[in-house]
Formats: C-alpha cells, sequence, structure tokens
C-alpha cells in the first residue's frame, strides 16, 4: 500500500536498469535505461505502472468499464483496453482527433484487445456522450483521465522512483540525473514525489514534449505554463494525500523541465529525433518512438554533444515505451523513406 492506497499487481517488476556501453563510450557520460518500455502486456509502456492502481480503485468502486481518451494513437488508451481485456472489463477510447484513414499503431492494436475508439468533435461533451451511452447500457464506468495522470494515477511513479533509487544506489550511481518525458505530467511528478518520499540523491530532468501555451515554438511561454500547471497538480495531490504529502517540500523551484525539444508541435515528424532513433538502435538495439522517447533521448544526446553535461557523469534515460508509434502513417512514411537505402531487391 501506498500512501493509503493499494494497486493489482500487474507487473513483474523491478523493470531493468541497464547500461548502455556502447552509448556511455560515445558520449562520454555514463548512460544507463531504465526500461519501463519491457512492462508485460500489449507491447508494454510506463502507463501501466498507473494503471495498478486505477484498475484496483476501479474494482473496488465495483466498475464494469473503464472510458478513457488521448489522441488518436494514444498509448495510455490502449494500455488501458490492455488492462481491461486482462481482468475482464470493457474499455472504451475517446479521442478529439480525426480519423487518420487507416488502422494502424495503437489503433490497429486497440482493435485486436477489442475495445472500441470514438473519434468525436468535442472532447468534453463526446466523453459525456459516450460515457451516458454505457451507462444507459447498464455498465458501472470508470473514468481514465488522459495519460492517468492524476492523483492516483502518479502513485505508479512515486512507486517507479522509490523502485529505480535503491537499482541506482546498488549500481553505485546514486548522484545521477535522470531524463524523463514530460506530457501530461503524471510520471514526471510521481517520481519527482517518490524520489523526495525515499529522500534520494537522484536528480530528476524533464524533457517537455506537449505544448502548454498557444505558441508552441515560444519556450519561455511554455516554460512558464508548464511551471504553472505542475504547481497545480502538486497542490491537487498535496491535497488528495493530506498528511501523506508532509515529506515531500516540493516547491517551483524543484521542477528542472526543458521545453526546448517541442520541435514546435505534439507527436510531429522530426528529422533530428529520427537521427536519434537511429542512433540508439544502432548502438543498443533499443528502439524507442518519435513523439515521447525519441525526443527526451535526443535531449539526452543533443546535451552531451554540446557539453551541457559534465563528461563521466551518471545519466539514466527513462524509456517510457510507445513503440506503437513508429507505425503511425505521419511518421512511418519518414522512417520508411529514409531506411530505403537498406533494402536490396533483385540485387543478386
Amino acid at each position: 500500500m501506498l500512501f493509503g492506497h493499494d494497486k493489482v499487481e500487474i507487473l513483474h517488476l523491478p523493470t531493468p536498469l541497464e547500461h548502455l556501453a556502447n552509448v556511455s563510450d560515445d558520449l562520454g557520460i555514463n548512460v544507463y535505461c531504465k526500461r519501463d518500455d519491457l512492462t508485460n502486456l500489449a507491447t508494454g509502456g510506463n502507463k501501466l505502472r498507473k494503471l495498478e492502481y486505477f484498475l484496483k480503485d476501479a474494482q473496488d468502486k465495483g466498475a464494469t468499464m473503464l472510458i478513457t481518451e488521448g489522441g488518436a494513437q494514444t498509448n495510455h488508451g490502449r494500455l488501458t483496453a490492455a488492462v481491461a481485456a486482462k481482468y475482464g472489463l470493457k474499455c472504451a477510447i475517446v479521442t478529439a482527433d480525426e480519423f487518420p484513414g487507416e488502422i494502424s499503431a495503437n489503433l490497429l492494436l486497440d482493435g485486436m484487445l477489442g475495445c472500441p475508439v470514438y473519434f468525436v468533435k468535442d472532447m468534453e461533451t463526446g466523453r459525456q456522450a459516450v460515457i451516458d451511452k454505457y451507462t444507459s447500457e447498464g455498465e458501472k464506468v470508470y473514468y481514465v483521465p488522459m495519460g492517468g495522470s492524476n492523483e492516483i494515477g502518479m502513485l505508479g511513479y512515486v512507486e517507479c522512483a522509490m523502485e529505480l533509487d535503491k537499482q541506482a544506489r546498488e549500481m553505485g550511481i546514486g548522484d545521477a540525473s535522470i531524463y524523463v518525458t514530460v506530457g501530461s505530467m503524471g510520471t514526471y511528478l510521481g517520481m519527482l514525489v517518490g524520489l523526495k518520499e525515499c529522500k534520494s540523491d537522484l536528480k530528476l530532468v524533464g524533457i517537455n514534449v506537449l505544448p502548454y501555451s498557444d505558441d508552441a515554438a515560444d519556450e519561455e511561454a511554455n516554460t512558464a505554463a508548464l511551471l504553472e500547471a505542475l504547481c497545480e497538480y502538486y497542490k491537487k495531490a498535496c491535497d488528495f494525500f493530506g498528511s501523506y504529502s508532509d515529506n515531500w517540500g516540493i516547491t517551483a523551484d524543484d521542477f528542472d523541465i526543458v521545453t526546448h525539444y517541442i520541435h514546435g508541435a505534439y507527436n510531429n515528424a522530426v528529422e533530428e529525433v529520427r537521427d536519434v532513433m537511429y542512433y540508439l538502435a544502432r548502438k543498443e538495439a533499443i528502439i524507442i518512438d518519435p513523439c515521447y522517447t525519441g525526443k527526451t533521448f535526443e535531449a539526452l544526446y543533443d546535451k552531451a554533444r554540446k557539453g551541457d553535461i559534465e563528461k563521466g557523469s551518471n545519466v539514466i534515460f527513462m524509456h517510457t515505451g510507445g513503440l506503437p508509434g513508429i507505425y503511425t502513417k505521419h511518421h512511418r512514411v519518414e522512417l520508411e523513406r529514409e531506411l530505403m537505402p537498406f533494402m536490396h531487391a533483385d540485387e543478386f
């Protein structure tokens, strides 16, 4: 039990913490990878840690169906559908994106898992309409927020931070900096709370991939808007967990956020991100995605190359999954174009 909340044990934990020897030799820093892409349902990913706590809460409330929301290619939606399938619940996903014209990547897996996806014009009214539809059919609906990012969802990464601190200390890298993606904020804030709770010496660096201001290219505005959102989220967490939050003492100064690697939009196709995807695949046979982990690893790689990360220092890259994203059409066509020289048909 964590902060008064229990979970259903879905995962095979701890996930590995691996030293990336080839990348380390090349960049001159000691790079490690926390393999939360290796969680064990429906190609894995970080959202499953959150869903362990959501599932227990849903079961305790007698839910028969999970409904969540996100982009058309939401990794969180796919893993919510996976948990529902595994534990005998119905599931539906709501998205305000347009139908992309093909069933690929996460959408393909959603269908395989038996989960309907509703493409709506307005998220708020569309979500409620879907909830009302299933409620009228006799289902007891449990709503899981976008990215699993609320007070209950963040518990999965409070726990992960404690797990990672123990692993890092055992490996002699208890002073490392952790590079983690910041999207819907639950993974980042959960990790920061967890590190504070266990009095860790690990430092957390958040790489923002989701614009929080109207101008995605305005780093200053994005940073300010994201910090405001994080402070609001943290206040809600403190109110929700009450006296458990007395140990945390987090202020705005504790949020170390980088907004330079958004590249002007969310989930856009970016050449620099694909370059580091190829780099990590060819150095370590680790596959990262173009939306989340690709931008986060690009930040680590770029900062190491520029000397912004001190030579010989310890850095942990949080691999949060997202593999199906490489099969999304607007990413896939660019990958196919660039990788065509590796295809040799009828040459011999």
